[in-house]
């Protein structure tokens, strides 16, 4: 079945319930975007989020996308086998919401690929923990899949 952009775009649920945060939770702000990583990973390892599954080029990976700093501090302690994950941020465009670390160890380690668990945006709307970012992202979404397309594709 070929995807449309009819088919992916977002509608909002009017009973949306943003992603509760507990004490010691791990959040992935991307502006007015935040998502709750913890909840990411508790639902994936629960086999309650279905993922695509994926090894990442990382000097393909590298090349077309930002790597900002990281904790030096933190580097000695990162788990390169452990799967980092990617979102779907707008449609055909994935970025690293966990695991800068783990992409730039594994980049510092000439490794060629790490393990990634890849989010479709739809995947994204459950673990946002602001009904306000939310309804942005909805909005978001939906206009760059006016412009892009369902896959990202000019």
């Amino acid at each position: 079945m070929k995807t449309t952009a009819r088919s992916r775009k977002m509608k909002p649920d009017p009973d949306y319930e943003p992603c509760t945060v507990l004490k010691d939770d791990e959040m992935f702000p991307n502006g007015i975007f935040v998502f709750n990583i913890s909840r990411i990973i508790e639902d994936i390892l629960n086999k309650q989020l279905a993922v695509e599954e994926d090894d990442l080029n990382v000097e393909d990976w590298l090349r077309k996308h930002c790597s900002g700093r990281v904790n030096e501090s933190h580097m000695p302690a990162v788990d390169t086998s452990k799967p980092i994950i990617v979102a779907e941020i707008r449609p055909g465009m994935y970025e690293i919401i966990d695991g800068h670390h783990r992409m730039e160890k594994a980049h510092r380690e000439k490794k060629d690929s790490i393990h990634a668990y890849k989010l479709r945006g739809e995947q994204l709307l459950p673990y946002f923990t602001e009904k306000k970012s939310y309804l942005c992202y909805i909005d978001y979404w939906n206009e760059k899949l006016k412009l892009y397309g369902p896959d990202g594709n000019l």
